[in-house]
C-alpha cells in the first residue's frame, strides 16, 4: 500500500497545561501525558509531573473544551501513579514517566505502559485500571529469551512503549496483544564503561522501535501475562536526518483507512552520556502507519516532520527544542494530539487525515 505524505497534517493549537508555581510536584514541569476517554464520557489526561530532583509522578486531569470543541485547558483531579516500588527508583532519583494508555475492549480494561526509572535506567512497566482512577501495577515487562537473537532484551534500557488496542496475529500466526517498545543497545547508559550489544541480525546501533507479543489465551486467563512478552521483532530504525540519533514510539495507535496510525518522534543532534536533560538535541514528530494484518510491518512513514519545535514554548524549557507526542484522542477526520513542549508544558495539536485514494475515487 502506498500512502501520500500529504494525507496527514498536524496543526498546533497552543499550550494546554503549564506547571503550577504553587505545587512542588510540578516544580520541574508537566509533560508527556497519556489520555483516555472515561466511562463517564470525560476525556482524561495523565501528565508526567516532575518535582525537584527529577522525581516523576503520573497525574490525573480532565480536559476542558471550548464551545468549538477545541481542548483549551485542564482541571486537575489528583494523582494516578507514584514511584512507590523499588524498581521505580535508584540512588539518584525515582520516577514513573511518560505514560501511554490504551483502552482494550477485549479485556474491558485500560492498560497503561510507562517507563519505570529504576536501578538500570528506564524499564517498560504496565498497569491496568477499570475506571482510570485506581491503577493496579502488573509489574515490569519481561522479554523472553530468543536464541535467534542471542540477546537478552531485559538488559537493555527500554521505554516509549504502548499496547495496540485489538488482538493481532503474532509472528507464529497466533492471536496476541502487541506491545511496541524502544530498547537501547548501548548499555553504557545503564552501566558506565559498558559496550554496545546488538542482537543477531541488527546492524544499526541507534535505538529504534520493536514489537513484542503476549499470547491472547494466556492474558485471558491472567491479565498479568501482558507483561510476559515473546516473538520480538524490529519495526523501524532511523532513516532521515531528523531521526539521526534515534526514533521512538509516540501516541498509541488509532485506526485509519491505511492501517494503525501513530504519531512518533525522531531525534537529531548530539547526546551526552550521564545527563538527564540533554542540551544539544532536537525532537520532532511524524506519522507512522502499521499494517492491519501485521503490526510489525510499516506501510507508511513521514519523510519530513509534521510537527517541529517552532513555537517559543517548544524551543525554550527544561530541554530546549522538543515536541514529544504521547497521547491521542480520535475525532471526525483525525484526532487531537497531546505532546510535551520542551519538557516543561503540554501542547495540543490537530492531526488531520485526508481521504485515501480509494475514498477519493468513490467520491
Amino acid at each position: 500500500m502506498s500512502v501520500a505524505d500529504d494525507r496527514y497534517r498536524i496543526e498546533r493549537h497552543g499550550v494546554l497545561m503549564s506547571p503550577r508555581s504553587d505545587d512542588p510536584l510540578e516544580a520541574w514541569g508537566v509533560l508527556n501525558p497519556a489520555s483516555a476517554r472515561g466511562r463517564d464520557g470525560e476525556l482524561y489526561l495523565f501528565p508526567r509531573l516532575v518535582a525537584e530532583g527529577n522525581v516523576s509522578r503520573v497525574g490525573r486531569a480532565i480536559v476542558r473544551f471550548d464551545d468549538a470543541g477545541v481542548p483549551v485547558g485542564v482541571e486537575r483531579v489528583g494523582l494516578a501513579l507514584e514511584p512507590d516500588e523499588l524498581w521505580e527508583s535508584n540512588v539518584r532519583t525515582r520516577g514513573v514517566e511518560d505514560p501511554r494508555i490504551t483502552y482494550v475492549p477485549h479485556l474491558d480494561r485500560y492498560v497503561m505502559a510507562y517507563a519505570a526509572y529504576g536501578p538500570y535506567s528506564a524499564r517498560v512497566a504496565l498497569a491496568v485500571s477499570d475506571d482510570l482512577e485506581r491503577w493496579e501495577r502488573l509489574g515490569p515487562a519481561a522479554f523472553a529469551y530468543e536464541p535467534a537473537l542471542r540477546a537478552d532484551l531485559n538488559l537493555s534500557p527500554n521505554k516509549d512503549a504502548f499496547l495496540f488496542p485489538e488482538p493481532v496475529a503474532d509472528p507464529a500466526g497466533e492471536p496476541a496483544f502487541a506491545l511496541l517498545h524502544r530498547p537501547t543497545w548501548d548499555l553504557a547508559w545503564a552501566k558506565e564503561g559498558e559496550a554496545v550489544y546488538l542482537p543477531d541480525g541488527v546492524e544499526d546501533p541507534r535505538p529504534g522501535m520493536w514489537m513484542s507479543y503476549a499470547p491472547l489465551e494466556e492474558v485471558e486467563q491472567d491479565i498479568r501475562a501482558l507483561t510476559l512478552l515473546r516473538h520480538h521483532r524490529p519495526v523501524a530504525t532511523p532513516e532521515q536526518p531528523w531521526e539521526a540519533l534515534k526514533i521512538g514510539g509516540g501516541t498509541p495507535p488509532i485506526l485509519t483507512a491505511d492501517g494503525w496510525c501513530t504519531v512518533f518522534h525522531g531525534v537529531s543532534g548530539r547526546q551526552l552520556h550521564g545527563v538527564d536533560h540533554q542540551p544539544h538535541v532536537r525532537y520532532v514528530a511524524g506519522v507512522m502507519v502499521h499494517a492491519l494484518d501485521d503490526v510489525a510491518r510499516v506501510v507508511h512513514r513521514s519523510a519530513e516532520p509534521l510537527l517541529e519545535p517552532d513555537a517559543l514554548e517548544e524551543r525554550e524549557g527544561v530541554v530546549n527544542n522538543v515536541v514529544f507526542p504521547t497521547a491521542i484522542e480520535p475525532t471526525e477526520g483525525g484526532a487531537w494530539v497531546f505532546y510535551g513542549m520542551a519538557d516543561a508544558r503540554i501542547g495540543v495539536a490537530r492531526l488531520s487525515v485526508g481521504p485515501s485514494d480509494s475514498e477519493e475515487v468513490a467520491q
